[in-house]
């Protein structure tokens, strides 16, 4: 296997920050050392009960819902949001204190985390199938449902694949396939 590929089902389930909760951390750079001091993050969790979100001061989060009803989210400030319509992203302040209540029954959801005084970062939906020309900031690309090919080999749904640096070339979604593709652009 290609150190650029990576399979979900290879990734371990970890507790979230807050220990209520489980993850499978896809893709960290730098790479982890236990600090929680990372640039950008991907993650995909289960979310199976109404407990908060861990904070993260001074990261900029994105979460799209994979599979599942969904949840309503409340944060701190007031705001709700329902994230209920499959690969919609959502952004929020990851020092934001989030509630969530499950429509029905447990989800899935990917998780872009960005270290806010250093980078912006962006999920892109692809739904469409065909050839997609890399952009030089896409720095991973995830497979949510079909297969798709890339330079290093073919994505199964659940797979990722890290681009190097810049990212060049092109991937292919085959028909049925549905991505989502991280752009990173660093600010400082």
């Amino acid at each position: 296997m290609n150190s650029s590929i990576i399979r979900t089902r290879d990734c371990m389930p970890q507790a979230w920050k807050n220990g209520l909760g489980s993850t499978r951390q896809i893709a960290v750079q730098p790479s982890a050392d236990g600090s929680g001091d990372f640039l950008w993050r991907v993650s995909v969790a289960e979310v199976d009960s109404a407990a908060p979100f861990s904070v993260f001061p001074g990261i900029d989060r994105h979460i799209v819902l994979l599979d599942g009803a969904g949840f309503a989210m409340t944060l701190d400030d007031g705001r709700e949001h329902a994230l209920t319509a499959p690969l919609a992203p959502f952004a929020f302040p990851g020092e934001a204190r989030v509630s969530v209540r499950l429509v029905a029954g447990p989800t899935r959801d990917f998780n872009l985390m960005v270290r806010r005084a250093l980078a912006r970062g962006t999920v892109e939906v692809w739904r469409e199938p065909g050839m997609r020309r890399l952009d030089p900031q896409t720095v991973l690309v995830y497979a949510v449902r079909g297969e798709i090919d890339t330079a290093d080999g073919t994505l199964q749904a659940g797979d990722a694949w890290r681009a190097s640096a810049p990212a060049r070339g092109t991937v292919t979604l085959r028909h049925g396939a549905q991505a989502l593709a991280i752009r990173l652009e660093r600010t400082a």
